[in-house]
């Protein structure tokens, strides 16, 4: 009694359902592996998408790199030129900043790839512009070292056609003044009736007498000309008729003091022969000794000559 009512609790399952248990575990175990094998190739799928990213990163940085070495050693190349592209050299510097930010915040290929090529873009017009500035500033210079060459030509044909000029002048200068001959000078003592007898005792000269000759010049206008003489004693005083502006004359900026102030009509057809006298006066007394006597017309001296009185 007791060993069929356990039988009848428990029936014996049927074929049939033990063959679907067996399949719907075997679907099971299918899915499962299923998803394992999917799992297992997503993840070396997500780790070659991580690889390649890591890879454009570090190519896109590489660019980034080699464009703004290439940009510097290009400003390095240019030298000062550079300085006047600074506007658009700032332009590569922000960009390259920003495309570095991004690489090391965030990752967006396609953004990241056209701010690249835009940098590189900019790059390029910047190596053009560069080169434009550096074709036209040679021509420049160029064209700068020619006018100078130019201006120093000019400047030495000037130069000598100055020195040139300044000789002819001088020339034509010396060429105007007077020249003399036959100068001469002596003591004179008055003898009353007999005229005046030459004497070198200087106790006895009442008078010197210059004489000299003006030759002919055909440059020197005809005219009114002064002729100063100065007489100077042994000591280099001059015999003066007064210390007054009146007995003086101006040379080459100096006032100086004159003996004797002969004025003449000056011809310029012929040489003109002259003869001054000097007058001592009573209460003077007179050296023994050299006296030298310069002749002077204008600012030239144009005789010279000496006197020798002895006691």
């Amino acid at each position: 009694m007791t060993n069929e009512t356990q039988q009848q609790s428990n029936p014996i399952p049927k074929p049939n359902a033990t063959r679907w248990l067996y399949l719907l575990l075997g679907a099971f175990a299918l899915i499962i592996i299923g998803l394992s094998i999917w799992l297992i190739s997503t993840k070396s799928n997500l780790r070659v998408l991580q690889e390649e990213k890591e890879e454009q990163k570090n190519s896109f940085q590489r660019e980034v790199d080699s464009l703004i070495d290439s940009h510097n050693q290009t400003k390095i190349a240019y030298g000062s030129l550079a300085d006047s592209l600074l506007a658009k050299d700032s332009v590569i510097q922000a960009n390259a900043i920003e495309i570095k930010k991004l690489l090391n915040t965030e990752w967006e290929y396609y953004k990241i790839k056209k701010k690249l090529e835009r940098l590189q873009l900019i790059s390029q017009v910047y190596v053009r512009q560069m080169d434009s500035l550096y074709t036209v500033n040679r021509v420049l210079e160029e064209e700068n070292v020619r006018i100078r060459e130019e201006m120093n030509i000019e400047r030495k044909r000037n130069v000598q056609l100055t020195k040139a000029k300044e000789e002819l002048t001088d020339k034509v200068e010396m060429a105007a003044v007077f020249k003399t001959y036959n100068v001469s000078a002596e003591g004179i003592r008055q003898r009353g009736s007999r005229g005046e007898t030459e004497t070198d005792r200087v106790g006895r000269v009442e008078r010197i007498k210059i004489c000299f000759t003006l030759a002919h010049n055909s440059i020197i206008p005809a005219g009114t000309k002064n002729i100063y003489i100065r007489i100077a004693q042994p000591d280099n005083k001059i015999l003066a008729k007064g210390r007054g502006d009146e007995y003086s004359f101006v040379y080459q900026g100096q006032t100086l003091q004159y003996s004797i102030l002969k004025v003449i009509e000056y011809e310029s057809g012929s040489d003109n022969e002259y003869c001054v006298y000097w007058d001592k006066r009573d209460t003077q007394d007179l050296q023994p000794g050299l006296y030298n006597i310069d002749i002077y017309e204008g600012d030239h001296i144009i005789g010279l000559v000496s006197l020798s009185l002895r006691k």
